[in-house]
C-alpha cells in the first residue's frame, strides 16, 4: 500500500511531507504483530520487546514517539531537544536523494525546546513494555554548550527511559568539536554528574567521520566516565558516490549510502570495547539482513529512520519478522546470543 501512497507524498517538498506523516501518525494506528519473544532482551536496566528502534530526528518534539510500538518498534528516541526553542536553519533544509535512497538534512536542531516537550510528555501514556528515549543537544548560540547538556539531563531525566547526548550533528557549527578528547572528557564528566540519583541511562551518539585516534579516545573516555552505551552513528559529511542531483546539498547524509561507513565504525568500536559497553547500530539500516549484520558485528540494538521514507511505516515490523527468522535459521535461541559473534 505504501508503494501506492509514496508518489503522492513525494510530490510534496520533503519537510512538508514529513509533517504530513507526523500528523497521520497521530490518528488511530492498527497494531503490528507482537515481536517474536526471541527478540526480547533486558539491557541498560530496561526491557526491549524488539532491538529495532526509531532514531532521533523523526519526531523532534515528542508528538508521536510514544506510539511507535504500534508499528513494531521496540523503542523510539525523540529529539534532538535543546534547552531553549530554536527555529533551526533556513528552509529548504531536508532533501530526498531518491535515486540513492538517501536523505541530506541541515535542520539545525529545530525544536520547541525542552520545557514544552516536558509538558507534552507528562500528558502522554507510554505503553507498558515500550522504551522511550530522549536525545538532547545544545542551542546554537549557547555561551557554554556543555552547560546546555547538563540542563538537558536535569530537565529530561524524569520523562525518559534513557537519554542520548548528541554531539555528532554536523549542522550546528562547532558541535562535533565536543568529540575531541579534552572537550569530551569535560562534557562526560559534567553530564554524568548532572544525572540525578536513580536517573536514566545516558548514551553518547557519535559521528561516523572519525579517525582511529578519535575512536580510541571516545572508547577510553566512555568507559572511564561510565557512559551506559554508544550510538554509532549519526549522519556523515562525506559523500560516497551518489546519483541524485541533490547530492551537492550541504548537511548530513543518511540512508543507504551511510550503511557501509556506519557498519565499519561499529566494528571499530566493538574491536576496542568488546562486550564491556553496549553499542547501538544506526545508519543505513533498511532490512532484516542489515539489522542482523549490525547485531552480529556487535550492536545490542539498532535504529532506523531514513529507510522509512522509502520503505514505509511498517518497516520495523517486517524487520522484526525477518530478524527472528534469521536468528532461528542460524541456531540462536535468543537475539543476545548473536551480538558480536562475527568479531568476538
Amino acid at each position: 500500500m505504501y508503494r501506492m501512497i509514496r508518489p503522492l507524498l513525494f510530490a510534496f517538498e520533503a519537510e512538508t511531507a514529513h509533517h504530513l506523516a507526523l500528523a497521520a501518525l497521530r490518528l488511530p494506528l492498527p497494531r503490528a504483530a507482537a515481536p517474536d519473544p526471541i527478540l526480547a532482551q533486558r539491557l541498560l536496566g530496561l526491557s526491549f520487546a524488539s532491538p529495532v528502534g526509531l532514531a532521533a530526528g523523526f519526531d523532534k518534539d515528542g508528538h508521536v514517539a510514544h506510539r511507535m510500538g504500534a508499528l513494531g518498534f521496540g523503542f523510539a528516541e525523540l529529539g534532538t531537544l535543546t534547552p531553549l526553542p530554536q527555529t533551526g536553519n533556513a528552509r529548504p533544509r531536508l532533501f530526498r536523494l531518491a535515486q540513492d535512497e538517501a536523505i541530506i538534512n541541515r535542520m539545525g536542531f529545530n525544536n520547541g525546546g525542552q520545557q514544552a516537550a516536558c509538558a507534552r510528555l507528562a500528558r502522554h501514556r507510554i505503553p507498558a513494555g515500550f522504551v522511550l528515549g530522549v536525545n538532547i543537544g545544545a542551542n546554537k548560540e549557547a555561551a557554554d554548550r556543555i552547560a546546555d547538556y547538563e540542563a538537558g539531563v536535569r530537565a529530561m531525566s524524569p520523562y525518559a527511559h534513557y537519554l542520548t547526548v548528541n554531539i555528532s550533528s554536523p549542522n550546528t557549527p562547532g558541535l562535533r568539536a565536543l568529540q575531541d578528547r579534552g572537550a569530551l572528557d569535560d562534557l562526560l564528566g559534567r553530564v554524568m554528574a548532572a544525572r540525578p540519583a536513580g536517573g536514566p541511562p545516558i548514551l553518547l551518539k557519535v559521528a561516523p567521520d572519525l579517525e582511529p585516534a578519535d575512536i580510541e579516545d571516545i572508547a577510553e573516555l566512555s568507559l572511564g566516565h561510565r557512559i551506559d552505551a554508544l550510538i554509532i552513528s549519526n549522519t556523515t559529511i562525506s559523500r560516497p558516490a551518489l546519483m541524485s542531483p541533490q547530492a551537492s546539498e550541504t548537511g548530513g547524509l543518511s540512508g543507504a549510502p551511510l550503511h557501509d561507513l556506519a557498519l565499519a565504525r561499529l566494528r571499530d568500536f566493538r574491536r576496542l570495547l568488546g562486550p564491556r559497553l553496549p553499542l547501538v547500530g544506526a545508519g543505513g539500516i533498511a532490512s532484516a539482513q542489515q539489522a542482523y549484520a549490525r547485531i552480529r558485528a556487535g550492536a545490542s540494538l539498532v535504529q532506523l529512520y531514513s529507510a522509512m521514507i522509502y520503505e514505509g511505516p511498517w518497516l520495523a515490523a517486517r524487520i522484526n519478522k525477518g530478524l527472528a527468522a534469521l536468528l532461528k535459521r542460524d541456531g540462536f535461541g535468543h537475539v543476545s546470543e548473536a551480538i558480536g559473534v562475527d568479531g568476538d
